[in-house]
């Protein structure tokens, strides 16, 4: 068995690299994470009614309040959907055992995996603004340093999560199960159904503890050019130290 220590992974150029060539032969997840969240916004965007101003989103258009949550959908279905089902994959098939005959160490694909599933979440969220922007003129975020900083906190986080998720999984289909158990709560905090801006008070405020409840808050406020709130960013610091202590706890290698 080897250690318990999957957030504190050395990276392996080599590793990277093959881990890179393989997502390229994986077009479900170039579609669910890269184009999926820019395809539901291009969806909603048409919608005519979305373009307009709206009272109930504070005057902003439908349109405009969707862009940071279309950012929120790559980032967890990376780190929820994707990264826990190749973890998975590869200690159920023994992958990662036959990796301790060899001087490479299985830290380093789990940090590839990291790193890998990060840059295509970023890749998304980059993709769902610059079509926000360019299709229906939604203005880019007006605090961009603390827009990516509240972006950076929530990949931590789902990737956090999605360590936890791989840790309780001796299985694909058990990674499935609790990654979809997971999945949809978390579309429903990051407003997938219903922006925050929208929600009751009293819902907003306790989706506001959770981590993509949070994420959301805080890129709204960014993106309407104030800094985040502390609050927020509290929030998503505090989801990263919890869930990286509990991938580390239980988190095994085979």
């Amino acid at each position: 068995m080897f250690p318990a220590t999957p957030l504190a992974p050395t990276f392996d150029g080599a590793v990277v690299k093959a881990e890179l060539r393989l997502f390229r032969r994986e077009p479900g997840a170039h579609f669910w994470i890269l184009l999926f969240p820019t395809l539901l916004l291009a969806i909603l965007g048409s919608i005519p009614s979305f373009r307009q101003p709206d009272d109930s989103f504070g005057g902003l258009r439908p349109v405009d309040a969707y862009v940071p949550v279309a950012v929120l959908l790559g980032l967890i279905v990376g780190g929820l959907q994707s990264m826990p089902q190749t973890l998975t994959g590869y200690r159920e098939r023994g992958i990662l055992r036959r990796m301790s005959t060899t001087p490479v160490r299985p830290s380093a694909l789990l940090a590839a995996q990291m790193l890998v599933y990060g840059v295509a979440a970023l890749a998304s969220a980059l993709l769902a603004l610059a079509a926000g922007r360019l299709a229906f003129d939604v203005t880019l975020p007006r605090q961009p340093f603390g827009y990516a900083l509240a972006l950076l906190l929530t990949l931590l986080a789902a990737l956090a999560l999605g360590a936890v998720i791989s840790a309780l999984s001796r299985t694909t289909k058990v990674a499935g199960a609790i990654g979809s158990a997971v999945f949809f709560p978390s579309m429903f905090c990051a407003g997938v159904w219903m922006p925050v801006q929208t929600m009751p008070h009293g819902l907003a405020t306790a989706v506001g503890y959770t981590p993509f409840g949070a994420a959301a808050e805080a890129l709204n406020q960014a993106a309407a050019g104030d800094w985040p709130g502390w609050g927020h960013l509290g929030v998503l610091a505090a989801w990263i130290v919890l869930l990286t202590g509990a991938a580390a706890r239980w988190f095994r290698w085979e």
